[in-house]
C-alpha cells in the first residue's frame, strides 16, 4: 500500500481579490512571477489559480505600485483563497503538501 509523502502536489491553489485600482497592481506582480498561473476576470473579482503553488512578493508589488507597499495589505482586497499559507515580510505562498 502506497502512502502520501508530504511532498508538494500539482493540486490547484487559487486567490481571489475585489477588482480595483490596488488589485489591479497585485495581480499584475501575480503574474510576472508565476507564469504558471492562469487569471480569470469577472465583474467584480479577480482569481488567479496556479498547479501547486502560487506566490505574492512584497517587492514585486511595490515596484508596480510605485511605492512601499505592506504585505498585509493583501488582507484589505482579499475575497477567498485555497491552500495552504506559508507568510513572511516578503512573501505570501499559497501551497499544497510541505512548506518551501
Amino acid at each position: 500500500m502506497n502512502t502520501p509523502t508530504p511532498e508538494r502536489t500539482k493540486t490547484p491553489v487559487f486567490i481571489a481579490f475585489v477588482t480595483n485600482d490596488d488589485t489591479r497592481n497585485i495581480v499584475a506582480a501575480i503574474r510576472e512571477d508565476n507564469p504558471q498561473a492562469t487569471v480569470e476576470e469577472f465583474p467584480a473579482m479577480v482569481k488567479i489559480e496556479s498547479p501547486g503553488r502560487l506566490v505574492v512578493k512584497r517587492q514585486s508589488v511595490s515596484d508596480l505600485m510605485g511605492r512601499d507597499w505592506d504585505l498585509q495589505e493583501i488582507h484589505l482586497n482579499l475575497i477567498s483563497l485555497s491552500g495552504s499559507i506559508n507568510e513572511t515580510e516578503d512573501e505570501f505562498e499559497l501551497y499544497w503538501g510541505q512548506a518551501a
